[in-house]
């Protein structure tokens, strides 16, 4: 059981959750409430990064990608602590239990008379199950090809925050758009630290990332676009609805801060740390950004 919680990966947990705190705190703070959906979709969420990350140990092990000259911690396959065999049968249950899950955030959010909705977000549940194992499994891993950052972009960000909102309100709140821009670059930036980390095993393994096609320079200011860009998008979103902008102020702080190391990287060892520095950063401030449409709402 030790083995399978750190094959799990705890710590990219947070990051996963952040799209769906801020499209239900939006819901909530426009009248919506329903605590079924809150728990169905966050349930769901962490099945597909579990899942996410248990495809990615099986596809980075078995194309030998993970091996000695792996900079970031050891994996689960990499090291021996699980099977080839047993986490194939890891990723089936976890796939079963995204869909079981995805299948009961439906029905409650639509029931029998949204049909058509049923269907578009059942497919979305099973684009997401795809999407999370095609990532490094398969002769055709689009992780391999540098389309990773797009993939996260999308999932993390547009589907995560605008398709949350969607399950409460039955519409599309177009602004959210804005905060939905900034979950998804913040996630895909977490991507980023990761490659840049990993640039030279995955160019040795012909892991092709964007980060080894792009070079390690280039990415750092591709890396500046993508935690600069959320900022922006936060805080035109914060005037465009009269809300507060404290809750993205108070993080860039910490966002900065982390640029200033990324830029003066060195090694590939100093890029392990910010990892988490941006992924807690994102979760921290989508439980901001709920903390104060929660009072807004009250006063």
């Amino acid at each position: 059981m030790k083995e399978w919680i750190k094959a799990a990966r705890l710590r990219t947990l947070p990051l996963s959750v952040s799209g769906i705190i801020v499209g239900s705190s939006y819901a909530y703070f426009k009248g919506h409430e329903n605590w079924k959906i809150v728990v169905l979709a966050l349930l769901t969420t962490l099945f597909f990064q579990i899942l996410s990350n248990f495809a990615n140990d099986y596809g980075d092990g078995v194309k030998g990608t993970d091996n000695e000259n792996r900079v970031g911690p050891k994996r689960a396959i990499q090291s021996g602590a699980i099977s080839v065999k047993q986490m194939k049968k890891g990723i089936i249950l976890t796939s079963l239990l995204s869909l079981l899950s995805a299948m009961a955030l439906i029905y409650i959010a639509f029931g029998k008379k949204d049909f058509g909705y049923s269907v578009l977000f059942l497919l979305l549940g099973i684009a997401s199950i795809v999407a999370a194992i095609k990532y490094t499994v398969g002769k055709g891993a689009y992780g391999y090809s540098g389309f990773g950052d797009v993939f996260v972009f999308i999932f993390f960000g547009l589907v995560s925050v605008l398709g949350s909102n969607f399950l409460f309100t039955k519409h599309f709140e177009w602004l959210l758009i804005l905060p939905a821009i900034s979950i998804g670059m913040l996630s895909v930036a977490v991507l980023n630290l990761n490659n840049m980390r990993d640039i030279e095993n995955d160019k040795n393994s012909g892991k092709n990332t964007l980060v080894v096609k792009m070079g390690l320079e280039t990415a750092k200011h591709y890396h500046n676009v993508l935690v600069f860009m959320p900022m922006a998008c936060m805080i035109t979103f914060s005037v465009l609805t009269r809300t507060s902008p404290i809750p993205i102020l108070l993080v860039s702080f910490i966002l900065i801060r982390h640029l200033k190391v990324v830029n003066k990287a060195q090694t590939y060892k100093d890029f392990d740390p910010e990892l988490k520095k941006v992924a807690l950063g994102t979760f921290f401030l989508s439980l901001l950004f709920f903390l104060f449409l929660v009072i807004l709402k009250k006063y």
